[in-house]
């Protein structure tokens, strides 16, 4: 058990501590400063929106690389990478627009697929 001077001891010494163990030239961390909000819950985040023209160019190179392949057995990785990503780029494309080029994208690899 503690003793009874300890007790005092510890005592005296709490009571002559400044109430905030912060340094004069550091801020409180747990102060009640009014802080501003780091996200605004009213703001809208920043769209991002692709260059049309540079995925309207990958798109076709895509198609013009397959339409040059003579099967899939290739390179599969790089086929079901293009079975990801084709139909997710054209989502970026006016729906007609990116409806044919899918259109066109399924009937290649078809093709591939049969061979």
């Amino acid at each position: 058990m503690l003793s009874d001077r300890f007790i005092y001891a510890i005592e005296t010494e709490w009571s002559n501590l400044p109430q905030t163990m912060a340094r004069p030239t550091q801020q409180d961390l747990f102060g009640t400063e009014d802080q501003p909000e780091l996200f605004d819950a009213e703001a809208a985040p920043p769209a991002y929106r692709p260059d049309l023209e540079k995925v309207r160019a990958r798109l076709q190179k895509i198609l013009t690389e397959l339409r040059a392949a003579e099967n899939l057995s290739g390179d599969p990785d790089k086929a079901l990478l293009y079975r990801t990503v084709f139909p997710h780029m054209t989502g970026w494309l006016p729906e007609e627009e990116g409806a044919q080029l899918r259109f066109e994208f399924d009937t290649e690899m078809a093709r591939l697929k049969a061979a």
